[in-house]
C-alpha cells in the first residue's frame, strides 16, 4: 500500500452512500524513543482525524494494533469525530 500525505492507506469503510478512505499515520517521538500514531478518515473534501491514539516502540507495532480494530469500531471512530 502506498503512503500519502495522511500516511499509509489501510482500506476503505462504507456505510450506505458514505465512503471513507482510512489512513494510518505514524510519527517518531524521539523524546520517548517510540512512535505515535493516529487515524485519518477522508471522504471527498471531508477529512477527520483522531488524536495520537497509539504509542508503540515501532511503526509495525502501530500497524498491528490498528489491525485489532473492526470495521464497526472504525465507523464509530469516524462518527464520533
Amino acid at each position: 500500500m502506498a503512503a500519502t500525505e495522511y500516511g499509509k492507506h489501510m482500506g476503505e469503510l462504507k456505510r450506505g452512500e458514505q465512503r471513507w478512505d482510512v489512513f494510518l499515520e505514524g510519527q517518531p517521538d524521539s523524546s520517548m524513543g517510540a512512535v505515535r500514531g493516529r487515524i485519518h478518515f477522508v471522504s471527498g473534501q471531508q477529512h477527520k482525524v483522531t488524536g495520537w491514539i497509539f504509542l508503540e516502540w515501532k511503526e509495525k507495532d502501530i500497524h498491528e494494533r490498528f489491525g485489532e480494530f473492526s470495521a464497526v469500531e472504525l465507523l464509530h471512530f469516524v462518527e464520533s469525530l
